[in-house]
């Protein structure tokens, strides 16, 4: 690919950000923000000192050159320390990524999606909307119960509120553990290396597993036996075909197993019209919610999420 379309890409990629998106620098882990593209070059601004900086289309071809000529990836802290902006920014087109571990930075085969770009935060009404899914139901009442209870001390909880925790914490991992695995399909299809992709909460890596079946039975006999393995040697009891021997003779099953009762709790059935209705309450209560009382609640939610984002930030690319 020449650099004029890698220039195009990439100009393309910082145009698409949303506002507020902040970029942190991989040397000096400064954040900058792009305020402004031109066709030979890109305005960026220093967060915390509010400086603004054009960084030069011909120093991003320097960059890129130096990345393509070399035989391993290119090493960042090769870079003057001026220069740290170039890969943070170079590092929102799809064929470049930063490996923050290694401190390197190296062009992929293979178009992959950027590590670090999640857009800026909204709290408008219109950017977010209820998703139509039964996680988002279920953790809303999971959440709700959360707050009504004192989990701290589950003994001195009454039996219907376990109950309710207990229902509500199964439809949740149920939920969930059908989400994450239609996530995880779409994340193999974008995907092409095992090295690490961040995200704001954590990272993933892409591995793989061998998994082995027998062969047909005769045939795996067989084979052995060729090579000096008597049949006695691998074949063992199985339980099925002394179930089903168990059943033509007198045979208690105490003379053949080691028998061990263990109790558990199971969700037997779940009150969806009691779950509906309770969270639909929790929806009116919520879009009640007007005035000084929803500023306050607003104001707090930005500041739990700043929190959080302090907390769980990986440094490694965007941060929102």
């Amino acid at each position: 690919m020449t650099f004029a379309s890698t220039w195009d890409n990439l100009l393309s990629e910082c145009e698409a950000l949303k506002d507020g998106a902040t970029l942190i620098t991989p040397l000096s882990e400064q954040r900058i923000r792009i305020t402004d593209v031109q066709e030979h070059y890109i305005i960026v601004e220093f967060v915390d000192s509010e400086k603004s900086r054009p960084l030069q289309r011909e120093q991003f071809e320097t960059l890129i050159d130096r990345v393509r000529s070399g035989i391993a990836a290119f090493e960042l802290d090769r870079l003057p320390p001026e220069a740290d902006p170039y890969p943070a920014v170079l590092s929102l087109h799809p064929r470049f990524e930063i490996d923050k571990q290694a401190g390197t930075l190296r062009e992929t085969d293979d178009p992959t999606p950027s590590q670090f770009v999640r857009g800026g935060s909204s709290t408008s009404d219109e950017e977010r909307t209820e998703p139509d899914l039964a996680v988002y139901s279920d953790a809303l009442l999971l959440i709700d119960a959360l707050e009504r209870y004192d989990v701290s001390e589950l003994e001195d909880l009454e039996t219907a509120s376990l109950v309710n925790l207990y229902t509500l914490l199964s439809d949740v991992q149920r939920d969930a553990d059908n989400l994450r695995g239609d996530v995880a399909n779409v994340l193999l299809n974008r995907i092409h290396h095992d090295q690490p992709v961040y995200g704001q909460f954590g990272s993933i890596q892409r591995t793989g597993r061998t998994y082995r079946s027998l062969r047909d039975e005769e045939e795996v006999l067989e084979t052995l036996e060729e090579a000096g393995i008597p049949r006695e040697r691998v074949t063992s009891v199985d339980s099925t075909k002394v179930d089903e021997a168990l059943e033509v003779t007198e045979v208690a099953p105490t003379d053949v197993y080691e028998i061990e009762e263990r109790e558990y709790v199971r969700k037997a059935e779940v009150d969806e019209e009691e779950k509906e209705t309770r969270l639909q309450g929790l929806k009116d209560r919520l879009s009640a919610t007007k005035g000084t009382e929803a500023e306050e609640l607003r104001d707090e939610i930005e500041e739990l999420e700043e929190r959080i984002n302090d907390l769980t930030s990986f440094r490694s690319g965007v941060e929102v």
